[in-house]
């Protein structure tokens, strides 16, 4: 090598830059579409979109924004109907571990209700648009009864079961006066478990609270008058007001979760049968299980 002084300078050219490279490519999150490094503030965006059916892609990325360093805050961007129950509750879960670390601001989007509204409860702040729709303090559950169908085209069904209430909820026949029973309670536990988070949360009297769980839906500025939200704004300001309550006033940018990478024959099929799996989720889910959810119409 001494007698190539060139030769070991571009060696050592080269080493220093792939251990750049790699040095940045750590050290910065996904800001948009695209890694990049920035000695601004960072505050982590998980959304939450559409009918909530499946919770662990969202608690995962708030997990990783809780053990990122980088992350001063998150903002918990909610634009949702609600959903399932399970899964509503473990995002609200996974806000309230990922509070212990970071600041949490959640930004409400066209909708937040019902499900969506208790997951924005989990944040320290909520922020709401004047026009979003949000309330729908509620718990429901939906059952089909196929009966007089299956009559009109001669079809019969035998039913075979261990126990007398197995098949509550049967679209085979319509229920008896004691599973209807049944299911109420089951229904109105639910209903009090969300109560139970808007009391906590919003500290609010319960007596306030349950003289407006009745599934009805507010505006964003109806809700800031009953106590649901704390301020009126965009996502600007709660990406403003989460640097505030982290202490900062320096400049910040927004960063999103790590997104996988694929080719884009897996893209497709992957986005695909996303879409479908998705969509049979939300059929089955919206009519036959117990659901925090605002679907007008139904």
């Amino acid at each position: 090598m001494r007698k190539h002084p060139v030769m070991l300078g571009m060696l050592i050219l080269i080493i220093l830059g792939v251990f750049s490279y790699f040095f940045f490519y750590k050290a910065g999150l996904y800001s948009g579409k695209s890694r990049s490094f920035s000695l601004k503030d960072k505050i982590g965006v998980v959304s939450v979109e559409g009918v909530i059916t499946d919770s662990i892609p969202i608690t995962e990325q708030l997990d990783e924004f809780g053990n990122d360093n980088s992350i001063i805050a998150v903002i918990l961007r909610v634009d949702s109907p609600g959903g399932g129950v399970a899964a509503s509750q473990e995002i609200y879960d996974a806000v309230i571990e990922l509070k212990k670390k970071k600041k949490v601001v959640a930004s409400m989007g066209s909708i937040a209700a019902s499900g969506g509204l208790l997951v924005a409860c989990s944040a320290d702040k909520i922020v709401a648009n004047p026009g979003t729709i949000t309330g729908s303090i509620s718990a429901i559950m939906q059952f089909a009864n196929i009966e007089e169908l299956l009559k009109k085209v001669g079809v019969k069904s035998s039913v075979v079961k261990s126990g007398q209430y197995k098949d509550i909820g049967s679209p085979l026949r319509e229920m008896t006066s004691e599973e209807k029973v049944i299911v109420q309670d089951l229904v109105d536990d639910i209903y009090n478990q969300f109560i139970d988070v808007i009391v906590k949360e919003r500290r609010l009297p319960r007596e306030k609270v349950v003289e407006i769980a009745d599934g009805r839906v507010f505006s964003g500025r109806k809700a800031k008058e009953l106590g649901l939200v704390d301020y009126l704004g965009d996502m600007t300001f709660a990406a403003k007001l989460a640097s505030k309550m982290a202490g900062r006033k320096g400049e910040y940018e927004l960063v999103y979760p790590e997104k996988k990478r694929f080719s884009a024959f897996d893209y497709f099929w992957e986005n695909a049968a996303s879409k479908i799996g998705d969509s049979i989720k939300e059929k089955i889910k919206s009519t036959s299980s117990l659901s925090y959810l605002y679907y007008p119409g139904r």
